[in-house]
């Protein structure tokens, strides 16, 4: 019976793990799904370019206070695509917690530690 609960327990904790936070999701990803921008694309030319997590965080944050073409890191291309982003009206807390889940969320270290 303990094992079952324990089971259950380590599997409701992954499954929760690998969902985005409410944050996350009210804040970046809900626009990202509607409009299908390619987020994993975007995370990932931020881990390229950047490549530790408080400079990717400093960068994402610098662009959602100003999203303009000029100051994103994406190709002139992309835009042609997607529109420019309109600028966040959160508190620098709250846009803070949304780039930090965003991150968390994408960290391709954190999704392979789950698998092993």
């Amino acid at each position: 019976m303990v094992k079952k609960i324990l089971i259950t327990l380590l599997f409701s904790t992954v499954a929760q793990a690998e969902e985005p936070s409410l944050l996350l999701q009210q804040n970046c990803l809900k626009c990202h799904t509607k409009q299908k921008i390619p987020s994993e694309l975007i995370y990932r030319r931020y881990l390229m370019k950047f490549s530790t997590k408080e400079r990717i965080k400093k960068s994402l944050a610098s662009y959602l206070k100003s999203p303009k073409k000029e100051n994103s890191i994406m190709p002139q291309q992309f835009f042609l695509k997607f529109p420019p982003k309109e600028a966040l009206d959160l508190n620098e807390t709250v846009l803070e917690e949304s780039v930090e889940a965003y991150l968390d969320y994408f960290d391709v270290k954190d999704r392979l530690e789950l698998k092993n």
